[in-house]
């Protein structure tokens, strides 16, 4: 939504006082999928994409927010309050509660919010809603804005509030994101880097229309397959074992296992490659270690879906692109493109109609730029 059109639905609901406004973007990962928990490398952008508030302080130490998306109000009362039912609520009582946690006093606030991150699509908008509330809190009541502190914040509202056993990487890259950038991260030390992206590109995201189903199970069930992995070459995490030490002794592995580590180590190298050809403008050799570690989860890790490998086939024969793969857990969602921008409107209606057919439904399809990380854009 517009800024004016967001402070006019804040006056409507609220009165008449001009209110600032927070965002935090959704993120799409460009190369590093099932690398975060093996203590490896990610890259990740922000994408405009994002979830905006418009807000004022309140001094009774209640927060009530207006949801125009699903036309509910949310209140709570910052001296106590505690867990309920599943609903987006509960992102904002995490962050609350985190903050809580580290000390921080927080004064209320009253908002209405609105977003326009596709639901559903792995896009990451739970993280930008718990970032975006970070921001206010942050601005209401007068503490510095520090990204890597409110990520992590956030991570442990998820983890410990909301119930969901994410890493580190959606927070960060929403909270940390630079314009025109992606962000390399350690998920180790949380070291990164801002990561240009090659001149002359666009990303689009393509979302297939299905959704995952038995991924949590599959996933715990992929991450205690590293663990064995890791076990076996006596290291704290795959992230440990280089390529040639994994060639040297993975004879003897249990052939399962010995996908699953290929899948890892090579894809923490696949993300290093990934950085260096960016540096050096070099779109061809990005797109190559894209479709990469796609083959790469599609064999080796088995996280992939029959609508996730037509895509990135049908977007790889196409002379706009530069390389595609699937983008994170898996299972369904979406695909990442790096195409050609002068091509990026032709491409996705050419690649739209080919998996129209070809899969018998629509996908979505989004241009997306890379943009800054969370923060406030208009301040009253």
């Amino acid at each position: 939504m517009e800024n004016q059109k967001l402070i006019e639905a804040y006056q409507h609901r609220r009165g008449n006082q001009i209110p600032s406004i927070a965002r935090a973007p959704g993120r799409v990962n460009l190369i590093g999928d099932h690398t975060d928990y093996n203590d490896g490398f990610v890259m990740p952008m922000a994408i405009d994409r994002e979830i905006k508030i418009a807000f004022t302080p309140r001094t009774d130490g209640k927060l009530c927010l207006f949801s125009i998306d699903f036309q509910e109000e949310f209140s709570m009362d910052l001296s106590s309050f505690e867990k309920g039912e599943s609903h987006w609520g509960e992102y904002i009582k995490g962050i609350a509660w985190a903050l809580q946690e580290r000390g921080y006093s927080l004064k209320g606030w009253q908002g209405v919010m609105s977003g326009n991150i596709p639901k559903g699509a792995g896009l990451s908008s739970s993280a930008a809603l718990e970032l975006v509330a970070a921001v206010v809190f942050s601005r209401v009541s007068r503490f510095p804005w520090a990204p890597k502190e409110m990520a992590l914040l956030a991570q442990k509202a998820e983890n410990q509030w909301v119930g969901v056993n994410c890493g580190i990487m959606d927070q960060l890259i929403s909270a940390a994101g630079e314009k025109d950038h992606a962000l390399f991260m350690d998920c180790r030390n949380l070291e990164t880097q801002s990561v240009p992206m090659p001149k002359g590109t666009a990303v689009i995201v393509m979302d297939t229309g299905t959704r995952r189903g038995l991924v949590d199970s599959a996933y715990n069930e992929r991450r205690e397959q590293c663990e064995r992995a890791s076990f076996f070459f006596n290291v704290p995490a795959l992230r440990d074992v280089s390529m040639q030490t994994f060639q040297d002794s993975c004879e003897s592995m249990d052939e399962l296992i010995k996908k699953r580590a290929r899948h890892v180590i090579g894809e923490n190298q696949r993300v290093i490659l990934a950085v260096e050809a960016m540096k050096k403008n070099q779109a061809s050799e990005l797109g190559k270690f894209l479709y990469e570690s796609h083959v790469s989860l599609r064999d080796d890790f088995e996280v992939s879906s029959e609508a996730l490998n037509l895509l990135v086939e049908i977007a790889m024969k196409d002379d706009a692109c530069y390389g595609a793969r699937m983008t994170g857990a898996g299972f369904g969602g979406c695909a990442v493109a790096v195409v050609k921008d002068h091509e990026a409107q032709a491409f996705m209606d050419r690649i739209s109609s080919a998996f129209r057919i070809k899969a018998s439904h629509s996908g979505e399809f989004y241009l997306c730029q890379a943009m800054d990380g969370a923060g406030v854009i208009e301040q009253c």
